[in-house]
């Protein structure tokens, strides 16, 4: 059928465009806000002003990406109630209370303490501001949790049946810790804490090879490498951990990512595919480089070899993930960007312990301060590849083995989404356009390092006394 004429498709498009698009946002919001609650602690425990002046830098990128993320948020959940009304429809009982959650529980309360959290430097008292500053972040994960619930509730839906078109929800609870939620969760968690803690050593780095502010840059690029050392290890192994977990619930997903068509039996390890080029048409692998037995040894490397590894062919095509190719390619950009990071990451805590971190001897690093601002925009690629392999894995079912795509979406004309999908893609892109102008100016023009910092007495930390407190009384204009 022409794509032109697929209101299916085009319905498709537009919530793939506004999906990618808005992810771009608050994935840098939820991790950069932890990232924030790390320096202004060190600065409430040190009174170094450095930390206030990080504190106060960073929460300008913060800003202007949570604005840009909630005027293409919006946009993107009403989108259930126009393109795919009969899928509202059907789960909204359990589906709609999920997302009415992550905005009336989540979103709100983020929103409520941004404004302390940026207007209320000197005007409260900083252990305020400070609870401020973790209450945004906490409603920015918050939010995060509640979008996986809802995800992941399609992805393997629990707690309840479909009766007549309609899901009832049995089991709240059940539903909510469906078997994806968790591993989910983790898995989103670390690539947004991820990708922020790379785009702030990255623009650090740029700082650092531009001969700016280097001894300020150089201490948030370490703040950035000590938190790195922990999380790039961990999201590779919750990876991993969630591939088992596709593979079963979802095999034809984990045979989509790994263009897998013939299935090998139980006791058999199965090969894996490292590239490919597959066709779909002709069911197989036009040609591919392949380790034997490595996906088997991958998949169960903590088990016997018990269980078949099922390739496409086991389900009619009607039944399989389309865009093999897609999904296929999509799962090895996210995987290699994993590996890459968790090697900078090595690289780079090598030479702190030789001291070529140090102020005086960071700028001397150009190739790894190079690989830094290199791999600034690598998270933002590998969220994306994450979202497509598994949101386009999951099809044809968009309640997975209960709703197919097809009877979830609207019934409208194809020409009317097709002009809403225009109307996105142009005020995306002035968005787009917009954000980068305003976060590119923001870097040039760096960190106000004359700040003064806001009335504290002279005490060493925050479980002293309480220090004496005198509020800001300047204009608004003159403490920014």
């Amino acid at each position: 059928m022409d794509l032109l004429s697929n209101t299916v498709a085009l319905s498709r498009m537009q919530f793939a465009l506004t999906a990618i698009f808005h992810m771009l946002w608050p994935v840098l919001t939820t991790g950069m806000a932890i990232y924030l609650v790390i320096v202004e602690g060190m600065w409430l425990k040190t009174r170094n002003p450095n930390y206030y002046h990080h504190a106060r830098f960073w929460a300008k990128l913060y800003i202007l990406n949570f604005g840009v993320g909630v005027a293409s948020g919006l946009p993107m959940e009403f989108q259930f109630g126009t393109n795919w009304a009969p899928l509202s429809e059907a789960v909204g009982d359990f589906f709609g209370s999920i997302l009415g959650f992550e905005g009336a529980m989540a979103f709100m309360l983020e929103a409520g303490f941004l404004g302390i959290m940026m207007f209320g430097w000197g005007r409260v008292h900083p252990v305020i501001h400070y609870l401020a500053t973790i209450m945004v972040a906490f409603g920015a994960n918050l939010s995060t949790f509640w979008i996986l619930v809802a995800n992941s509730w399609l992805q393997t839906p629990e707690g309840g049946e479909l009766v007549n078109g309609k899901f009832i929800v049995t089991d709240y609870l059940q539903a909510i810790a469906n078997p994806f939620m968790v591993k989910s969760v983790l898995h989103m968690f670390f690539a947004t804490l991820e990708t922020s803690l790379f785009v702030i050593g990255g623009i650090s780095a740029w700082y650092i090879l531009k001969n700016h502010h280097q001894t300020f840059f150089s201490q948030s690029l370490k703040i950035v490498l000590v938190v790195a050392i922990a999380v790039t290890p961990l999201q590779i192994y919750i990876g991993h951990l969630s591939a088992e977990q596709v593979a079963h619930y979802q095999p034809t997903k984990l045979a989509a990512m790994e263009a897998k068509w013939e299935t090998s039996p139980a006791g058999k390890p199965a090969d894996w595919s490292l590239l490919a080029l597959p066709d779909e048409a002709g069911q197989r692998n036009r040609w591919e480089v392949v380790i034997p037995n490595g996906l088997g040894y991958i998949l169960e490397f903590r088990k016997n070899l018990s269980l078949p590894v099922r390739g496409l062919k086991e389900w009619a095509p009607g039944d399989r993930p389309p865009m093999v190719a897609l999904i296929y390619y999509s799962f090895r950009v996210m995987s290699a960007i994993g590996f890459f990071l968790a090697g900078l990451m090595l690289w780079s805590a090598w030479r702190w312990l030789l001291g070529g971190l140090a102020a005086e001897r960071i700028a001397q690093q150009r190739w790894l301060l190079r690989a830094w601002v290199f791999a600034a925009p690598l998270g933002y690629i590998a969220v994306e590849a994450g979202w497509i392999v598994r949101c386009v894995g999951r099809q044809p079912w968009t309640l997975y083995g209960q709703i197919r795509t097809v009877d979830a979406a609207s019934r409208i004309p194809a020409s009317n989404v097709l002009t809403s999908l225009t109307l996105f893609a142009l005020v995306y892109s002035v968005l787009l356009v917009s954000a980068l102008y305003f976060g590119s100016r923001i870097i040039q023009q760096g960190p106000n390092l004359h700040l003064p910092c806001p009335g504290l007495d002279n005490q060493p930390a925050i479980a002293t006394q309480p220090a004496a407190f005198v509020p800001d009384q300047r204009p608004l204009e003159a403490q920014q």
